[in-house]
């Protein structure tokens, strides 16, 4: 009687949330209080497929649920992005029948990776995927080496572990282990030799903290590498992106799979890798995932096009307090050879906590905006002072930048008679901000 009370009160509290247009977390928050262990109640599938990191969590999620419905799987996932044990409970109870069986072949989960030890104490992936860890959200999440200590203990030994091999520390995971499914890229066109990061990640072995070697850097410290002196390195994958063409908006993956991209972002190629390998592994026909990811659009709201006027544009949603999102969403602007103006937006820097803290500014390579492919850069928001002060230690021109604090009097700037492509880059909390404008 406790389960189904728990449940019906949850399914109550979801259908009231749904109305109003809230209610992801709350009712797994009161299910957890009228019965903690709840989830350990619940009869679940044969797949639960996780899924956390740093960065890309959301858009593999909503990738992996697309490939499997579309090939006539029934999916329960997170798909509110409400990530933590509250949200994952409202999903579980939410998708259960009053007797407590998840009704769906599959459930998919996104995971908070601070709080995945939470969330998985009772329910046990079979397969777990990890994207990366990079530096994100200092004041809540500290160094890396911390999330992976955190990480770490929501692992079960009969997991399969699905991981980026091109990240040293998501492969630390998956060492001494045998059920690891590995995947990442082969060396690129785009790739450096020589790391071109403002920081260095990768500089130290994660296993024995020794000198790093790296062959090839696909960005950041993502790459093919090797230590100096226990010989940990980048393993072998199963699944792996062969060739990239940014250019045309083409990836190919294993050799014969291509995928053409909607958004040109090798950043966001790894997010498609993920979901092709998680897809592959359950059973998917590895040709028909291709079909399912080619132009595909995240309907998640990471990305946005718009027009302002007889101006185009691309609205990009980084993750403020995390550079390397920044710095993909960067590098997709100065690629654009058709030339493009450039705004950011930093107006709040969390929508959790208060600190001001804007010391992640200065881990962003701000100096690819020198690229001739972006004509003017524009400040806006609350810090646009804290951007100005970054960008004065650039080797941008300062006549090519220009800082108004207002978004509104921003977006009327935008509206000017200029012809250039417009990439807005800004944050979940300050996105909207500039949405209500158009």
């Amino acid at each position: 009687m406790k389960r189904f009370f728990t449940i019906l009160v949850c399914k109550l509290l979801r259908f009231v949330g749904g109305i109003v247009g809230k209610g992801s977390s709350l009712p797994g928050k009161i299910a957890l209080r009228l019965c903690p262990d709840i989830l350990s109640r619940v009869e679940l599938p044969k797949y639960i497929i996780a899924v956390t990191g740093s960065n890309g969590k959301t858009s593999t999620v909503e990738m992996i649920a697309h490939i499997l419905t579309e090939n006539g799987k029934t999916v329960a996932w997170n798909k509110e992005g409400s990530n933590q044990i509250e949200g994952v409970t409202t999903l579980v109870l939410g998708s259960s029948t009053m007797g407590g069986r998840v009704k769906s072949d599959i459930l998919l989960i996104e995971s908070d990776e601070r709080f995945a030890r939470y969330t998985f104490k009772y329910i046990k992936p079979t397969h777990y995927v990890i994207t990366n860890l990079y530096r994100d959200q200092l004041t809540r999440n500290g160094h890396p080496d911390w999330v992976f200590d955190a990480l770490k203990d929501s692992i079960y030994p009969e997991t399969q572990l699905i991981l980026n091999a091109d990240d040293p520390l998501v492969s630390l995971f998956g060492y001494g282990r045998d059920n690891v499914t590995w995947f990442g890229a082969d060396e690129l066109s785009s790739d450096t030799k020589e790391l071109v990061s403002v920081y260095n990640d990768g500089a130290y072995c994660p296993h024995c903290k020794a000198p790093m070697k790296y062959t090839t850097h696909h960005y950041n410290h993502i790459g093919h590498y090797e230590c100096t002196s226990c010989g940990y390195k980048r393993q072998d994958t199963r699944y792996t992106v062969t060739s990239v063409d940014l250019d045309k908006g083409e990836a190919v993956i294993d050799g014969k799979y291509k995928i053409t991209l909607a958004l040109k972002s090798l950043y966001n190629i790894y997010n498609i890798l993920a979901a092709y390998t998680a897809a592959s592994i359950v059973g998917i026909d590895q040709e028909k995932i291709a079909a399912d990811m080619s132009d595909y659009v995240m309907k998640n709201g990471r990305v946005i096009t718009f027009n302002i006027g007889d101006r185009p544009g691309t609205l990009l949603t980084s993750k403020h307090e995390n550079s390397i999102s920044y710095d993909q969403s960067i590098r997709l602007a100065c690629a654009d050879k058709r030339g493009c103006d450039v705004m950011f937006i930093v107006d709040a820097v969390s929508r959790k906590y208060f600190t001001s803290d804007v010391s992640w500014l200065w881990d962003i390579d701000f100096e690819m905006l020198g690229s001739e492919n972006v004509h003017e850069i524009i400040l806006a928001g609350k810090y646009c002072n804290d951007l100005a002060v970054r960008f004065s230690y650039t080797d941008i021109p300062g006549e090519k930048i220009r800082m108004i604090e207002d978004i509104s009097e921003a977006y009327e700037h935008l509206k000017s008679d200029r012809k250039e492509y417009i990439y807005v880059i800004t944050c979940f909390s300050d996105k909207g901000k500039f949405i209500s404008l158009l």
